[in-house]
């Protein structure tokens, strides 16, 4: 599985953005992980809530405000994705300047937004 997308701050409520994005993701064949504080599934994508070494992982998108964030950043650098995509209400410039001094980039936009556009 290449091009892997990583949805961190997933949720098993079919209301949440999270989820919905998990879906649209999965409605356009894009291999998705996901992460989430409850175990479950959102169609086919298992949800895990421990921080499992993912491969392959090109794209990182972000659903924790930026003080939830800070005890992923370890586990996000290790993954060394080709992105990470700061939702909106996820914005967080210290980890974007952490991101770019290991050369990852970032983006503050909406996941959602990008597919519908085909701009992801």
């Amino acid at each position: 599985m290449k091009n892997v997308t990583l949805v961190i701050g997933a949720s098993l409520n079919p209301n949440r953005y999270s989820n919905i994005v998990i879906k649209r993701l999965r409605g356009k064949k894009i291999p998705t992980k996901a992460l989430g504080l409850k175990k479950g599934e959102v169609l086919d994508v298992r949800i895990d809530n421990e921080k499992l070494h993912y491969e392959n992982i090109d794209t990182v998108t972000l659903y924790l405000n930026s003080k939830r964030q800070e005890e992923y950043y370890d586990y996000i650098l290790k993954l060394k994705p080709r992105r990470v995509i700061f939702n909106p209400g996820s914005e967080n410039l210290a980890f974007v300047k952490l991101l770019q001094g290991c050369s990852i980039q970032s983006e503050i936009a909406c996941t959602l937004v990008l597919l519908a556009t085909s701009q992801y």
